[in-house]
């Protein structure tokens, strides 16, 4: 026993000395890197050359790396968009290194990602802007795009509703098509998102599923958006390429130990604005002094607000956890969040639960590189019917919301024998309350890349790319039998499904290489892409809510399938690093054109002149950067049509079309009109930019003009009759044009140890043409828009394309007003003076389209405190007012369908009988000033002396005001017609941090 307790204190000294003599020739270092203001950096990098031991910052911006031979080395600390520095220690235990970064105003040195690469800032040859997650706006944010509305020249972000996870319209330069998409090409850490991602159903009118395919992505998961605007810059994507392309980076893991981040945003919605209609006592005070007995006989005692019954305010919370660190030397981040986002309309609801992993190892002494990154969501939504917007302004406000009847107890117009008057709008709150839509979305995305760095070779990489995107999006809707928004039967039970594959594969070599001897550099790229894409809508038998079959199913399903083979090169020449040249060329081939035009070929050239390294500038005091730019490119569409729109195909009769035979009831197919010479439609862009800094990069930022010019438009357009299957044929015809300016400037106002500010403005001006649009050119040919019907008027259209006007543009007559300035009912100007009014004098008058873009954000700080604020403008962009010119007439109020309908205020201007839909008294200015948000936040740095925990508190008010002469809800508008709109909510937010 004795021999035993003398072996294990012989073993515990050897240990102790073992761990003394270690410790004794290794350290660690500690300590903290601030910005100019004294506040930490958190997440910023702090790395020992030579050695493969880092470390990034906590929230507070203290590091610490452990296990550090003693002796002398060197430290580099570094954080995007400060300049980084190095610093000589030596390590004799613990040792404490403070750094204080002071921002590189211009970030001139920032690495910026572009297609299939990434360069220096001050190379760059093509008109690229980069928004990091300092500069995001702030607030209750649920679809990443919010993070940049406002922040980047040329960018257009407008939220389509106030619905939870309703989708943006995104317009780079305006857009470049009329009947393809106009969307940009989304790539998110490599895999591109297609157009055919967006997931759910819509039912009736405006229930739709998932808007947008980023609304099932977490913001907090995003570090960058790089946005790619000209040809130069997005030409090495080819196809879907002609409206820009925005590149989305997530976090990553650092090397280091782990760092544990929580936050919490938890919000409040209000009703900013409701739309001004006339009060009970106002209904009542006209019917009585106009309307007959039995109109009279109808109104009711009551002052129902419908607008106040239909909303409520709501509550969100957003709620996110990530750990991000190294394990023995391979860095991760694992990320979770949860939001539950209610909706201004009653039973609204949104809920996302979201998760995601990136590693990032590197092997064979750094000549491998891997990222993987895996996101994972999971989304429930009960859909609110939008239905219930249109129907709470136009119902009777003299009426109760309840009403002893069969139809639920909600107070419906009803006929003599006790039915539903078809032509009566219904219960607003029966047609929330009696419909439930309820959907789920599942989605996964992600992919794996490897960058090889050959041995023998080391300025050539072998990058490997695969990654894949799967959703399937499925849900059910229910009427009950007794609900009064029943149609064609007592109540509807129904449910839908879509499944969406898509897969990606792409292989490029990078070669980059210093020429010392002739003082240059050479980077070439070349590569191959794979992409495949697929949907499959899932058909369902119909039922009503008693469960008789309605509408039997003909297929099951139907797969939507399409393929995109890719060819791609880029080659950058840089001569003395002042004079660049570029070039690239991709060839796309695709599975949607023939083969006799199934391939497109997108070249582009750019040059970059950096000025101020020629010797007459270098040493300028008042210069800090001067950078002329030139490009030109091509690039391709090909989203936006169908997938077979090439081939001779058919279409199956409707159930209610079936031919009998006998006791048979047979489907009958139809032939569908076909192109089998459809092509790409391109766009080839000219760009000259200015990129400037003044003052020690105190004022910085650049100017663009660019011009662009889309031809082979992908249009649907009228033709004989008897020459193909139909009247209307899909087919390249026509052109378009764009162009315009771009400029924003950057001011570093104040730079102090306390006190910060800063300022950012943007500026866009852009102006859209069709100049031509027939097979047969004639400047009196026009085509009518998809999104230009008008509700109240069946079959009308309101929006026209047409040589010679912008996309979209107003087709109306001229109003004519008499002595007061008012209008006069049914009269218009007799534009081509024949004598007669008719659909000859209808003109193009103003576009939905704003000439002008402006975006302001400022940031200020003060010691621990910042205050922000983020303001956008629109000029010259017009509206329909189409709640006034279908409702605001006394033929609605005094309804002939046996009802009294309410109206909105804008009745008193004009005092109309009868509807006048295409009167351009309705098209109204609608430029605005918007102040998106506002905040407030303080930086508690430690929560106690010995806590690791640092504490940051912020508070935002998002829709602060809005400035318009327009008188309607809201000024903004994708579409230009504003009907039936869900209000954008005014909503204040409280947000904790919290880093260990």
């Amino acid at each position: 026993m004795k021999v035993f307790y003398v072996m294990r204190y012989c073993l515990l000294l050897v240990l102790t000395i073992t761990a003394l003599t270690v410790q004794a020739q290794t350290g660690s270092i500690t300590g903290k890197i601030i910005d100019e203001t004294g506040q930490g950096l958190p997440g910023a990098s702090v790395l020992i050359k030579g050695q493969s031991r880092s470390a990034s910052t906590d929230v507070n911006g203290d590091f610490k790396i452990t296990g550090v031979t003693k002796g002398a080395v060197v430290l580099t600390a570094s954080y995007i968009g400060y300049t980084s520095i190095d610093q000589n220690v030596t390590v004799n235990g613990n040792t404490v290194v403070n750094f204080k970064l002071k921002p590189d105003a211009q970030n001139l040195n920032e690495v910026v990602v572009i297609g299939y690469g990434s360069v220096q800032k001050k190379d760059l040859t093509g008109s690229v802007t980069t928004v990091g997650a300092k500069d995001f706006q702030a607030g209750n944010i649920t679809s990443p795009e919010q993070l940049i509305a406002g922040k980047v020249a040329g960018v257009s972000i407008v939220s389509n509703s106030g619905q939870p996870g309703a989708g943006s319209t995104i317009r780079i330069r305006g857009g470049a098509s009329l009947n393809a998409s106009n969307d940009p090409l989304i790539v998110i850490d490599g895999v591109p998102f297609g157009s055919n991602l967006t997931v759910g159903a819509t039912s009736g009118t405006v229930i739709a599923g998932v808007a947008n395919p980023l609304s099932l992505i977490n913001p907090n998961d995003i570090e960058t958006f790089t946005v790619l605007k000209d040809a130069n810059a997005t030409a090495i994507y080819g196809s879907r390429a002609s409206n820009g392309v925005i590149l989305i980076t997530t976090k990553k893991g650092k090397s280091g130990e782990p760092t544990i981040n929580f936050s919490t945003v938890n919000s409040y919605a209000t009703v900013a604005k409701k739309v001004d209609v006339l009060t009970g006592d106002q209904i009542r005070a006209y019917v009585n002094a106009n309307g007959t007995a039995a109109q009279k006989a109808l109104l009711g005692t009551a002052n129902t607000d419908w607008q106040n019954v239909i909303y409520n305010n709501a509550f969100t919370t957003d709620n996110n956890l990530s750990i991000a660190g190294s394990f023995k030397n391979v860095p991760y981040r694992i990320s979770g969040g949860y939001l539950d986002q209610k909706g201004l309309l009653r039973t609204d609801e949104m809920t996302r639960a979201t998760a995601g992993i990136s590693l990032n190892p590197t092997f064979f002494d750094k000549h491998l590189k891997v990222d993987l990154n895996l996101k994972g969501s999971l989304s429930e939504t009960r859909f609110a019917n939008t239905d219930a917007v249109a129907a709470a302004i136009q119902f009777d406000p003299t009426q109760p919301v309840y009403a002893n009847n069969k139809y639920g107890g909600y107070f419906e117009w009803l006929n003599a024998d006790g039915s539903i008057n078809p032509n009566a709008p219904k219960n607003p709150l029966g047609l929330i309350e009696e419909k439930q839509n309820n959907g789920k979305t599942a989605r996964s995305f992600g992919n794996l890349k490897l960058d090889y760095s050959f041995h023998f070779l080391p300025e050539l990489h072998l990058n490997v790319n695969g990654g894949y995107d799967v959703s399937k999006g499925y849900g059910a809707i229910n009427v009950p039998a007794y609900a009064a928004q029943s149609i064609g039967g007592p109540g509807t039970a129904s449910q839908y499904e879509a499944v969406q594959h898509n897969k990606v594969a792409e292989a490029f070599f990078s070669y980059n290489k210093d020429l010392q001897s002739i003082r240059s550099n050479i980077n070439a790229t070349a590569g191959y892409g794979f992409y495949d894409n697929s949907t499959t809508t899932y058909n369902f038998n119909s039922y009503n809510a008693l469960g008789v079959l309605q509408s039997p199913i003909v297929f099951p399903f139907d797969t939507q399938q399409n393929r995109l083979l890719s060819y791609y090169g880029r080659l950058v020449y840089t001569y003395a690093d002042k004079y660049i040249f570029s070039g690239t060329m991709r060839a796309d081939g695709s599975s949607k054109f023939s083969e006799s035009g199934r391939w497109g070929y997108f070249p582009s050239a750019g040059f970059t002149w950096r000025a101020i390294d020629e010797s007459f500038l270098k040493d300028s005091k008042v210069f800090s950067d001067l950078k002329m730019r030139l490009s030109y490119g091509i690039t391709g569409q090909q989203d936006g049509i169908g997938n077979y729109t090439y081939l001779p195909n058919y279409y199956t009769s409707v159930n209610e079309a079936q031919y009998q035979l006998g006791n048979q009831f047979y489907h009958m197919y139809t032939p569908i009109a076909y192109d089998k010479n459809l092509k790409w439609e391109t766009s080839t862009t000219y760009n000259a930019g200015l990129d400037y800094g003044f003052f020690k990069g105190r004022v910085y930022g650049s100017v663009d003009v660019y011009y662009k010019k889309t031809k082979d438009l992908l249009s649907t357009v009228p033709i004989a009759v008897g020459t193909n299957f139909s009247n209307l044929l899909l087919t390249n015809v026509g052109n378009m044009t764009n162009k315009g300016i771009e400029a924003s400037i950057n001011v570093g106002i104040i730079k102090s140890a306390d006190v910060n500010w800063d300022m950012g403005f943007n500026f866009t001006y852009n102006n859209s043409k069709v100049t031509n649009l027939s097979l047969n050119p004639s400047p009196d040919y026009k085509i009518g828009t998809t999104d230009g019907n008008i509700t109240g008027a069946t079959g009308t259209t309101l929006k026209w394309n047409s040589a010679n006007y912008q996309p979209g543009s107003f087709y109306v007559y001229k109003q004519v007003y008499n002595a007061q300035g008012a209008p006069i009912e049914g009269v218009y100007a007799d534009l081509n003076h024949d004598g007669v009014v008719n659909d000859q004098d209808r003109y193009f008058y103003k576009s939905p389209a704003p000439k002008y873009i402006m975006g302001f954000t400022t940031s200020f700080n003060y010691k621990k405190w910042t205050l922000s604020t983020v303001l956008r403008a629109n000029i010259g962009n017009y509206i329909y007012d189409n709640v006034a010119s279908n409702l605001a007439v006394s033929r609605n109020i005094l309804s002939p369908s046996g009802l009294i309908n309410n109206a909105s205020t804008s009745f008193y201007d004009t005092n109309f009988s009868n509807n006048q839909y295409l009167s351009d008294y309705y098209i109204k200015n609608a430029s605005f000033l918007k102040m998106d948000n506002a905040g407030v936040a303080y930086n508690f740095g430690r929560i106690s002396p010995n806590s690791k925990a640092n504490l940051r508190i912020t508070a935002n008010v998002q829709n602060v005001f809005v400035v318009s002469k327009y008188k309607g809800i809201d000024p903004e508008s994708s579409s230009g017609i504003d009907y039936n709109l869900y209000p954008r909510p005014r909503t204040y937010s409280l947000g904790l941090n919290v880093g260990f």
